[in-house]
C-alpha cells in the first residue's frame, strides 16, 4: 500500500468509495462537488491510498493557518482493519504539522459510532464545542 496525493486519473474510483462510505451525504459532498473545490485549495493534502494502482482509501485534510482540519476519511470496506485509515491519518497529520498546525480537528456524525471508536484510538476526543454551519452557495 503507498499513499500519495489524489490524481485526476483516480476520479471515479474516489468517487465510487464515497458513495459507499458516504451513502447519505448530501450534494455539495459528493465527488462532482468536492473534488473541484479541493483542488482549488490545497491539492497536496488530498490523499489516496493506493494497491496495485486501486484506491483503497482517501482523506482530505486543510490547513488554515493555524488548526488543520481532517475530512472524508474512508477505506473500501474490505481492506478495514488493515491499517489503511491509520496510514492515511497519520500522513495527513504529519503533512499539517510541517505547515505548522498546532491542532488538528475533525468531525464525525455522532451516529458514526465505528468512526468514533476508530478516532478515539488515534488520540483524538470529543470536545465540549458546538458544531455550527451555514450554506452560503444558495
Amino acid at each position: 500500500m503507498q499513499i500519495q496525493p489524489y490524481q485526476s486519473r483516480y476520479f471515479d474510483a474516489v468517487k465510487t468509495l464515497w458513495e459507499a462510505v458516504f451513502p447519505d451525504d448530501p450534494d455539495w459532498n459528493k465527488a462532482e462537488a468536492a473534488i473541484p473545490a479541493i483542488l482549488k485549495a490545497q491539492p497536496e493534502l488530498f490523499l489516496l491510498a493506493l494497491e496495485d494502482d486501486a484506491v483503497v482509501g482517501s482523506i482530505i485534510a486543510e490547513y488554515d493557518g493555524h488548526r488543520g482540519w481532517l475530512y472524508a476519511a474512508a477505506v473500501v470496506t474490505s481492506h478495514r482493519g488493515r491499517g489503511i485509515g491509520t496510514a492515511l491519518v497519520k500522513e495527513a497529520e504529519t503533512l499539517l504539522q510541517a505547515l505548522g498546525a498546532v491542532k488538528i480537528n475533525l468531525q464525525v456524525r455522532t451516529a458514526n459510532s465505528e468512526v468514533v471508536s476508530f478516532d478515539e484510538k488515534l488520540g483524538y476526543a470529543a470536545e465540549d464545542r458546538i458544531s455550527m454551519g451555514k450554506r452560503v452557495d444558495g
